[in-house]
């Protein structure tokens, strides 16, 4: 079964998603955030991955204000396209939509317990969608500037760690030049903070490891960091 697009229309704008459910009876369910680029095809190909292993997804644009159907590719032209649109995209915008994409997912399955999965922009979305308490538990792929900024203006998003219910998991690479090393140790040290058992907060270094690393259509794609980012992802969803 393929994935498919849906629009969801209940909330602030219409959010048209790329949606897989292989109906196969996993509770967890997968809101995927992706990077400036768009829906594009690596991002619709997350969803058909975890559909092909039995879990249900959808793939949420962030900037349905301002580009609801950007689709980029990956050259620098196409990055200064995605980066328009992230400038133009606030906090309150990621909540809004996010809620309304749960609140879609939760229809399809009131049992579903929520995993919310960003890469790059996506990753800073999904640290900052992990403060609503429908989601059990968020992965956060090479998310910058969540020690330093928050989109559409305040305090860095790290400040928002006490809100946060279920899990969340941040994951680094140490070649990351968007994630230098004081912003990985200010992560680091944030989530030991606020959970000092580390029961609900991980911190993962990937040794070598670029920004983008999961994603094979980048230059930066790393094979060994990325089935381990897999591999935590999947230990997760078939816990």
């Amino acid at each position: 079964m393929a994935g498919r697009w849906v629009v969801i229309d209940g909330g602030q704008v219409p959010l048209r998603c790329w949606w897989a459910n292989p109906n196969k009876g996993n509770q967890n369910v997968v809101l995927v955030l992706p990077e400036v680029f768009g829906i594009n095809s690596w991002v619709r190909s997350v969803v058909d991955r975890l559909e092909e292993k039995g879990i249900a997804s959808l793939a949420m644009p962030l900037f349905a204000r301002t580009a609801p159907e950007l689709d980029l590719g990956y050259s620098e032209d196409d990055l200064i396209e995605g980066r328009r649109h992230k400038e133009l995209t606030t906090t309150e915008q990621i909540l809004a939509d996010a809620s309304a994409a749960i609140a879609w997912l939760k229809q399809q399955n009131q049992q579903s317990k929520i995993t919310v999965v960003g890469f790059c922009f996506g990753g800073h979305a999904a640290l900052i969608t992990s403060t609503l308490p429908t989601v059990s538990s968020t992965f956060d792929f090479y998310g910058a500037g969540v020690s330093i900024s928050r989109p559409g203006g305040g305090s860095p998003s790290l400040e928002l760690l006490p809100t946060v219910s279920g899990e969340l998991t941040c994951l680094c690479g140490t070649s990351d030049p968007l994630i230098p090393l004081s912003d990985r140790t200010s992560i680091q040290e944030a989530l030991r903070k606020e959970d000092p058992e580390g029961s609900r907060m991980t911190y993962i270094e990937v040794v070598s490891a670029d920004h983008g690393f999961m994603c094979e259509q980048r230059s930066s794609f790393n094979a060994e960091a990325s089935e381990l980012g897999w591999g935590l992802l999947l230990e997760k969803l078939n816990a």
